[in-house]
């Protein structure tokens, strides 16, 4: 059974600060390039990072210089850092592996003051 499990959401003032992690099983996690995404109310659903598995990263414009991607092979884990937070960073974060089509549940950011 594979399962992503994400945590780390929840409210914070623009400017602000989070870390989401997201917690990986029944996967080789270390074979896995993987994604996180998001998705705005009534928008689609937009792709905000990726890490191969070399950790090569990439990053939608909209939070470069502002979100890194990381993973620790050894936990299982990815990570997503967001800095200088804003409104239009609320959505609902889903991690994801990038080549197969594993989503966790999700976990919801807010920015707002």
């Amino acid at each position: 059974q594979v399962q992503l499990v994400e945590s780390g959401g929840g409210l914070v003032q623009p400017g602000g600060s989070l870390k989401l992690s997201c917690a990986a099983s029944g996967i080789i996690f270390s074979l896995n390039d993987m994604a996180w995404y998001r998705q705005a109310p009534e928008k689609q659903r937009e792709l905000v990072a990726t890490i191969t598995t070399g950790r090569s990263t990439n990053y939608a414009d909209s939070v470069k210089g502002r979100f890194t991607i990381s993973r620790d092979n050894a936990k299982k884990m990815v990570y997503l850092q967001m800095n200088s937070l804003k409104p239009e960073d609320t959505a609902v974060y889903y991690c994801k592996t990038v080549k197969l089509n594993y989503w966790g549940q999700g976990t919801q950011v807010t920015v707002s003051s």
